[in-house]
């Protein structure tokens, strides 16, 4: 049964779609045909939009291109810029992520360093990953000390009692919670890393 062409939109998209898996796996147009037992020219003419698409034929594709059929024709999703909520207080941002509610990325600038209290640190279920986006930050992770410069990255079990501060001047970082860890944070303080009574956002 040949797939409607009333939507032109997504028959662009789907055949723009098999084109980049295909060429993500490396693999010519041949060895595509091959895989899915269709002729090259077949598969020439349904990239370049010269041959209706058929659902058989998709099936056959998806499966090849190790995908599904459903993938291979999803569509995109209208709100793919998100706008940041801003938490002035704690001087940080935060985006929700739509395709794991459970996963939160908070953008937040550090001034002072780590603290010199070993009680001041914190831990909770769940994983955090994070980037320098400018500056050196320092992460405290139980008993290690680890220097992190602009550009690096860290990822860490957020079991393991941690803290996070700047070096030698403001640093700004990128960090992205799992759902525990997101809960985590939330029992410490709405979902943010909040600063201690004084005014000092020291938390990771």
């Amino acid at each position: 049964m040949p797939m409607k062409q009333d939507d032109g939109d997504l028959d662009s998209l789907v055949r723009k779609r098999i084109r980049a898996l295909r060429v993500a796996q490396g693999w010519s147009l041949e060895e595509l045909a091959r895989r899915a037992n269709i002729s090259q020219s077949s598969l020439s003419r349904i990239e370049n939009g010269r041959r209706r698409l058929a659902l058989d034929q998709l099936v056959t594709l998806a499966r090849a291109l190790d995908t599904t059929l459903d993938q291979l024709v999803e569509t995109a999703s209208d709100d793919v810029v998100v706008s940041p909520m801003i938490d002035s207080a704690h001087r940080l941002m935060r985006w929700p992520v739509k395709g794991d509610p459970g996963v939160s990325v908070v953008r937040q600038r550090l001034t002072e360093p780590p603290p010199d209290n070993p009680a001041r640190m914190r831990a909770h279920p769940g994983r955090e990953w994070l980037v320098v986006l400018s500056g050196t930050a320092v992460l405290l992770l139980g008993n290690r000390r680890f220097r992190i410069e602009t550009n690096q990255a860290a990822e860490f079990p957020t079991m393991l009692p941690h803290a996070i501060g700047a070096e030698g001047g403001p640093c700004e970082i990128l960090g992205i919670f799992d759902r525990d860890a997101r809960r985590g944070h939330q029992r410490d303080g709405n979902g943010e890393r909040t600063g201690d009574r004084d005014g000092r956002a020291s938390r990771a």
